[in-house]
């Protein structure tokens, strides 16, 4: 993409103070999550950044996963550090890339003038720069989003998706194949309904084709959308910040301090949607306390727009089925106990 030509001493100060905030609030997974919610309190009109605040809170849920009770004894060092690395850099990916956008579009509005033509200096698509001049004209939130979705997946998808080391490293280990036995294969929407934690969401299936992860984006964006919905989200999302840890949305389920004695053998504790009489809450520790910071290397360069057949995504979003995601996410929870449970006996056996 060529650079705009000769930004003026002004717009060379926006461009400077935009990748030096990008920067600051891109530190790890928290940072992150909480500036997409603090960016959509004060711009409601641009409803991909309530996704996005949404979609990185599972982001943290899968990383201290990794060094929760459950996958801690399933997966070994080594995997842990690379499902985490994997998560960690399309998460960092994703934030380096959109939240410059997101910034630009709030420099606009001060100045009452686009400023999109300045995109390109953050290396971002041809294509949501195009986007963004007609969501300019036009305030379609919907068609914005859905273009934000298109790029977003589009951008990680050589970058991390077909990444050699990824593919050895996550995709071709039998812990991903098996993707029951993660906690990967549910987005969780929390809310409270009279007094009651319900979670909307939708199963992820097939993370790998680029095809189903933009569609499962559209599908979460009607989904969070749906005005039965969103306000209660809203309302659960200012209410709880994000601090990593399951204990975020069913406290009387996870907590973050082990409630466990070291060494003592996994017992089953948790069945239909709930903890067993006497039973200990399953340990979901704070992101902080899971895992550092990491110190990433630059974005690859590299334009991903290169076929107007991704233009046919822009059209409308298949009605999903909004009914509440808690059964799945339980039987997963089952699954993945049983399969703690099993690995502890094997190593006995062994």
């Amino acid at each position: 993409m060529k650079l705009a030509k000769n930004p003026s001493e002004e717009e060379t100060k926006i461009i400077k103070e935009i990748k030096l905030k990008t920067e600051n609030l891109n530190k790890n997974n928290i940072t992150r999550t909480k500036a997409y919610l603090d960016f959509y309190k004060m711009h409601p009109e641009i409803h991909w950044a309530f996704l996005a605040h949404m979609v990185s809170r599972n982001g943290g849920w899968s990383m201290t996963d990794l060094k929760g009770e459950l996958l801690t004894r399933l997966l070994s060092k080594k995997e842990k550090s690379s499902f985490f690395s994997f998560l960690e850099r399309g998460n960092w990916l994703i934030f380096q890339d959109a939240f410059p956008q997101l910034l630009l579009y709030e420099e606009s509005l001060k100045r009452n003038e686009p400023l999109f033509r300045l995109l390109s200096h953050f290396n971002v698509s041809v294509f949501i720069e195009t986007i963004w001049d007609y969501y300019w004209e036009s305030s379609n939130s919907s068609m914005l989003t859905i273009g934000l979705i298109i790029n977003e997946q589009n951008y990680i998808e050589n970058r991390v998706i077909q990444n050699q080391n990824y593919i050895k490293d996550v995709f071709s280990t039998l812990e991903f194949e098996i993707q029951d036995f993660l906690s990967f294969n549910q987005i969780l929407f929390p809310y409270n309904d009279y007094g009651v934690t319900k979670l909307a969401g939708q199963t992820v299936n097939q993370f790998q084709s680029l095809h189903e992860r933009i569609q499962l984006g559209k599908r979460l964006y009607a989904i969070l959308f749906d005005k039965e919905v969103l306000k209660k989200v809203e309302e659960w999302a200012v209410a709880h910040p994000h601090m990593g840890s399951r204990k975020d949305y069913w406290p009387h389920i996870f907590n973050d301090v082990h409630e466990g004695i070291p060494g003592l053998k996994y017992q089953i504790k948790f069945t239909s949607c709930k903890l067993k009489p006497g039973a200990r809450r399953i340990y979901s520790p704070k992101l902080h306390n899971a895992w550092k910071n990491v110190k990433h290397p630059e974005a690859e360069a590299g334009e991903w727009f290169d076929d107007f057949k991704v233009l046919d995504y822009l059209t409308g979003i298949d009605e999903p089925s909004i009914g509440n995601i808690e059964y799945d996410y339980c039987q997963t929870l089952e699954k993945l106990e049983l399969a703690a449970f099993a690995k502890k006996i094997i190593s006995i056996l062994d």
